[in-house]
């Protein structure tokens, strides 16, 4: 196949500094697609990239857009126009609105609201947390995900730390893996839970639908999830309760798929619903009721205990009187402070 030429025939990859490729498709080649004769000639990009080129008409055989299985007669003249792909700008800075908790020279805790995703991915490739922390602290862009330590679901509300340092992401790094940074969710389940107890089940990805996880995966890893009742509450005939939960380690879904496996989904969850009730649908809540209402930890270079407390948003709070729960059954900052400290010094 020939190069990408110029009118004086010297192969280049572009022609005349416009934004795009020729390529000249030999007589011998009739009968090749269209995106396997471009995925041999253009080695650089991957073959699911050069397909959406196509797809999105970014690629011209003799001036016709056309189908990436288009097959060639061979002798035509092709013009690929490369286009920026999202994740090509997924480090970028990007001026998202941030609910500060706490900040000094070595972290910040940031109160992460429902529908904010923490880092780029696909699907996802910009707005995420990452993009608004790159915008406020430029200098996190030295930083291996920009200093981002560990994650929420994207419509898990609550308290992250980020580290603004190299020293401070090694230290919170190793409190995480150490399983010392104390981790306190809000859970709302559908279902009369138990006063207390705790899970021991191996979270993985699950086999039969590759988009969820699941509880007992063989493949999975070690999770621990343990929890307490709060309150009851009831929505017609079908019980309510709110849990504290607190991790001991950190999966992925890990309380949403912990809570499931034991019959206990979380109201809202759109994606683990096993025994949610029919009632379900009179609710107006539109994602898991799920926020990390208290986060603890050993300053990275202080070397202090420090602990900060944020209530739900509020469109959990509005969410209560559908429950028939007031804002009283919520914990009190100073008793889970209290609580958090004493722990620390038994």
């Amino acid at each position: 196949m020939a190069l990408p030429q110029t009118p004086d025939s010297n192969p280049i990859d572009y022609i005349d500094d416009e934004d795009f490729i020729s390529l000249e498709i030999p007589l011998e080649m009739a009968g090749e697609r269209l995106d396997k004769v471009l995925a041999g000639s253009l080695p650089d990009y991957s073959r699911n990239r050069l397909k959406a080129w196509v797809e999105a008409g970014a690629v011209m055989v003799d001036g016709k857009v056309t189908k990436a299985r288009y097959l060639l007669r061979g002798g035509e003249s092709i013009k690929v126009f490369p286009q920026e792909m999202p994740e090509q700008f997924a480090f970028s800075p990007e001026n998202i609105p941030l609910d500060v908790v706490y900040e000094d020279e070595d972290i910040i805790v940031v109160n992460k609201p429902p529908g904010l995703v923490v880092h780029p991915a696909a699907g996802n490739w910009s707005g995420t947390l990452l993009n608004g922390l790159l915008f406020h602290y430029p200098e996190l862009k030295m930083l291996p995900r920009a200093g981002i330590v560990h994650r929420l679901d994207k419509d898990t509300s609550g308290l992250m730390v980020v580290a603004r340092t190299s020293q401070a992401q090694t230290s919170l790094v190793r409190q995480l893996q150490d399983r010392t940074v104390g981790r306190r969710y809000l859970a709302w389940v559908w279902g009369d839970a138990p006063s207390q107890g705790k899970v021991l089940a191996s979270v993985g990805r699950d086999q039969r639908d590759r988009l969820k996880m699941a509880a007992g995966s063989p493949q999975g890893k070690p999770a621990a999830t343990l929890f307490r009742r709060l309150a009851k509450g009831l929505v017609k005939e079908s019980p309510v309760t709110l849990l504290e939960c607190r991790l001991e380690t950190g999966r992925t879904h890990q309380i949403r798929v912990h809570l499931e496996s034991l019959g206990f989904p979380l109201v809202g969850d759109p994606v683990y619903r096993k025994k949610t009730p029919g009632v379900a649908k009179d609710i107006q809540f539109s994602h898991q009721a799920l926020h990390a209402f208290a986060l603890s930890l050993q300053h990275p270079v202080k070397n202090e205990l420090m602990t900060w407390f944020r209530l739900p948003p509020q469109d959990i709070l509005d969410l209560l009187p559908q429950l028939e729960m007031s804002e009283e059954v919520l914990p009190k900052e100073a008793v889970v402070l209290a609580s958090i400290q004493n722990e620390s010094q038994a």
